[in-house]
Formats: C-alpha cells, sequence, structure tokens
C-alpha cells in the first residue's frame, strides 16, 4: 500500500512565509497601476484640450480680419453717430467759406439806403459810464435822427456792452432802458460785462457786428478816448480797398511777468526768453477790415485770449495773412494835433 505524500514541518513555514510576502507586493502592483491610468487620463485629457483651443483659435483667427477697416474701428467704438456729425460739420464750414466764412445770415447787411456801409464802430462801455456816455453823446457822437443820417451815409456807431453776471438785475434793465431811450447799444447777450473779461469781449463784439451789419471795417474804440470821426471816416475811405486790414497804432514792449503788477500777463511764459510782446494794435483803437472779423467770428470758440484785449487780437492776426497797417494817426495821446483820436 503506497504511502501518501507527507510534507515536513520545515517546509509548511517556507510556505506560509512566501504567501505574507506576496501580498503587499500585489497591493503595491495594483495601486502603481491605478497611478499609470490616473496619468495616462490627464494627458489624454490635456492633449484634447490642447486640441480643441488650438481648433477655437484657428477658427477665431480665419473669422477675424488682420486689418480692421476704418468702419470696423467706428462700429466698434460706437462712433457712428460722431462720424455723421462731423461730415456735416465739414459741409457747413465749407458753405460757409462758400459765402465769404459767415455763420449766420447777416441781419442787417446795408444801410437804410441800400448802401453797402463802410464801418461798424463799437464803443466800448460798462455799467458805470452812463456819464461818459452822454458826454460822448453831446460831442463827437451823433444821436437821434444824426446817428440816423449818419447810417445812410455808410457809419453805424453803437455802445458795446455785456450782460451782468446776475443776469436780469438793476444793472441789465438800466442798460435796456437806456437802450429804449437812445437806440444807440450793441448788446452781447453771451459775454459777461467784467474787467477780467475784456478779452473775451472783443471775441464777442466782432463775431456780433459781423453777423449784423456788413461792412468794409469793424473798428474797437474804448471809451477813454474821444474821436474825430470825420478824420476817421477819411482814413476808413482811403483804405477801402485794402485787404485783410489790421489797422491801429502799432507797438510791442515787455511782458510784465511779476503778479500784482499792472497789466501783468498770467502767460508770460509763452512769450520766449526775451518776455517781449509781438508787434500788435495799440487797445484804444483796432481797425480789422471785413475778413479778419470774419475770421474772428468762425474761430472764435478756439482762439486764445491773453490778459488784455489787445495783445489778445494781435495774437490772432499773427496767424492768418493779415495786412499790418500802422498809422500815427491813431495814436492817441492827450495833444490831439493832427490825431484821428485823443485821450478823453
Amino acid at each position: 500500500m503506497d504511502s501518501l505524500p507527507t510534507t515536513t514541518k520545515s517546509d509548511r513555514r517556507w510556505r506560509s512565509k512566501n504567501i505574507q510576502t506576496s501580498k503587499p507586493s500585489l497591493v503595491m502592483a495594483f495601486f502603481s497601476c491605478l497611478a499609470w491610468l490616473y496619468v495616462a487620463g490627464r494627458l489624454w485629457q490635456d492633449a484634447e484640450n490642447r486640441t480643441l483651443l488650438t481648433n477655437l483659435l484657428k477658427t477665431n483667427s480665419a473669422q477675424r480680419p488682420k486689418v480692421l477697416s476704418v468702419e470696423d474701428k467706428l462700429a466698434v467704438l460706437g462712433c457712428k453717430d460722431l462720424e455723421r456729425r462731423i461730415v456735416e460739420a465739414e459741409m457747413e464750414l465749407t458753405l460757409a467759406k462758400s459765402q465769404g466764412y459767415l455763420k449766420n445770415q447777416l441781419l442787417q447787411s446795408e444801410s437804410a439806403s441800400g448802401k453797402k456801409l463802410l464801418a461798424v464802430i463799437g464803443v466800448y462801455t460798462g455799467f458805470g459810464s452812463r456819464l461818459n456816455r452822454n458826454v460822448f453823446r453831446g460831442s463827437w457822437m451823433p444821436r437821434g435822427d444824426a446817428l440816423k443820417k449818419l447810417e445812410e451815409r455808410g457809419i453805424v456807431i453803437r455802445f458795446v456792452i455785456g450782460r451782468s453776471a446776475n443776469r436780469g438785475d438793476s444793472l441789465d434793465r438800466n442798460i435796456d432802458g437806456e437802450n429804449r431811450s437812445t437806440r444807440d447799444f450793441l448788446i452781447l447777450e453771451g459775454h459777461e460785462e467784467a474787467q477780467e473779461e475784456l478779452p473775451k469781449k472783443a471775441k464777442f463784439f466782432f463775431s456780433t457786428a459781423v453777423q449784423n451789419w456788413d461792412a468794409d471795417f469793424y473798428v474797437k474804440v474804448d471809451d477813454q478816448i474821444n474821436l474825430d470821426l470825420e478824420g476817421l471816416i477819411g482814413l476808413l475811405e482811403r483804405r477801402r480797398d485794402q485787404g485783410s486790414a489790421y489797422i491801429g497804432c502799432m507797438k510791442s514792449g515787455n511782458v510784465v511777468t511779476e503778479e500784482g503788477r499792472q497789466w501783468y500777463e498770467p502767460d508770460w511764459w509763452k512769450f520766449g526768453d526775451e518776455k517781449s510782446y509781438f508787434r500788435h494794435a495799440a487797445a484804444p483803437l483796432i481797425i480789422l477790415s471785413k475778413n479778419l472779423a470774419q475770421y474772428i467770428n468762425i474761430n472764435s470758440a478756439s482762439l486764445k485770449t491773453y490778459a488784455h484785449d489787445d495783445t489778445s487780437i494781435g495774437s490772432w492776426m499773427m496767424g492768418i495773412q493779415a495786412t499790418y497797417i500802422d498809422d500815427n494817426l491813431l495814436c492817441c495821446s492827450s495833444i490831439k494835433q493832427d490825431k484821428v483820436c485823443s485821450l478823453a
């Protein structure tokens, strides 16, 4: 009878040890497989994402033009309406140039007799200058019917004044009442009457005058001088054919840089190292021909003003083809000898 195989005690110990050793190895192998699967899955997902992004970029690049046209830029910026207004403004400017640089139709293009005006003379005045106005009306400046007859000769004279800072107050009402009686005011509705606003008053005066009257010349006169009216008319008659005329007592001088001193110029640093003003007509009496007054009218919004009206007007004339005429007859002084004007 065959005997059954038998195992020794040592064989059983070896087999038990081998089984215990193989269990951790299997666990490690299992987790290693999981890790590799996770990494492989992430790599595959990243590759898919890159492929998707690449396709999107190619699609967008094909649809978007490489160089945007002006139309596209305007559409993106929402400037279609602005473009339309710019075109309309350019058309209006072209029309204005074709009509002699006039923005508005003239309200009073000729004198009562149908004759074109020689000059519009604006005499600057203020709220506290009624006494001066009455003196002028009793001396060199006609009034009433005589003022109308002067207009038939082609000469319009008006006192020029703005409005009070407090619109409609007693200052404004007094001027309105005086004007109803004398009919010799040019009231600048858009201008605030104040000493520090004098340079801006020049823009308002020339712009308003050229819109209201069609004349060969526009004359600004201070209310501290007396005019030889017939002498001025004769001077203008002789210059009637002179185009782009900028007429006055031409001067220049040092720019006052010290704040607090008379004639101080806040923009002194703009006048160079020499601190000297450019040549310009002195403030008491300044004459501009029609096209120069029209230039101020058209460009008034962008014209720079300085501390004084005479230097402001002079700066505007420097930028255009103005003909400077230095006439000694317009150099006002306390001695009236051979002068069109004298200090009052």
